[in-house]
């Protein structure tokens, strides 16, 4: 089973990722991750991408390519994946493509978890995090508020809103993710694989249609 995940920022991805990976028992391949990885590691791909993160410019997509590549054929992949962040335009995933095809697999479902702009302005907008490193404990002022405002019910620290939670940080992410991954939904529409899935209601709720959709069962709460 492997699976891509899209949505814009706020709409959950990171959330139900972490459920199929218990359920399924599958790996999650972030590029962040996997890119710290390969430089820790010093691979031949990693001291590539080093080179360019050290002089603080982007890694080039043949160099995150090459790294996904790697991580993708090794063994704990063999049950299948979920991709975290990656593709995130048309030419990286016709690179993919080719990738999967010399690893004689492919993508079986690509997820895209729908979810109106403005709900997601609201969601990434009232989110406050715990200052204490320890803690990082993180609220929403509209759904899950602390008990007293500006504080954090676990360790007492003082609660702040993250720079890139703020109203014209996150309409820019947005505006980013339209320009450049939504056309991903039209790309791998044209081979079938969208499975959209409204992602209104709670985690539950979404992760059973999720779940019903690519086991090919039943997509309604019954959970069949």
């Amino acid at each position: 089973m492997n699976l891509i995940l899209l949505g814009g920022p706020g709409a959950g991805k990171g959330t139900q990722a972490k459920k199929l990976i218990d359920k399924f028992q599958i790996p999650q391949i972030s590029t962040g991750d996997i890119l710290r990885a390969a430089v820790k590691e010093g691979t031949e791909m990693g001291r590539k991408a080093k080179e360019y993160m050290d002089s603080g410019k982007l890694v080039p997509d043949e160099v995150v390519i090459g790294i996904i590549k790697d991580r993708l054929a090794q063994p704990d992949c063999k049950k299948g994946f979920i991709l975290d962040g990656f593709p995130r335009t048309v030419p990286q995933a016709e690179a993919l493509d080719k990738v999967l095809a010399g690893l004689s697999t492919k993508i079986d479902h690509v997820v895209s978890i729908d979810v109106d702009e403005e709900a997601l302005v609201t969601r990434l907008t009232g989110r406050r995090t715990c200052k204490n490193a320890a803690c990082g404990q993180m609220f929403h002022i509209k759904f899950t508020p602390p008990k007293k405002e500006g504080v954090c019910d676990k360790c007492g620290g003082e609660l702040y809103q993250r720079d890139d939670d703020n109203e014209a940080t996150v309409r820019n992410r947005l505006a980013t993710y339209n320009q450049a991954t939504a056309p991903l939904i039209g790309y791998y529409s044209a081979k079938a694989l969208v499975r959209p899935i409204a992602g209104v209601g709670s985690i539950d709720d979404i992760f059973i249609k999720i779940v019903g959709i690519v086991s090919g069962g039943c997509s309604c709460a019954c959970g069949r």
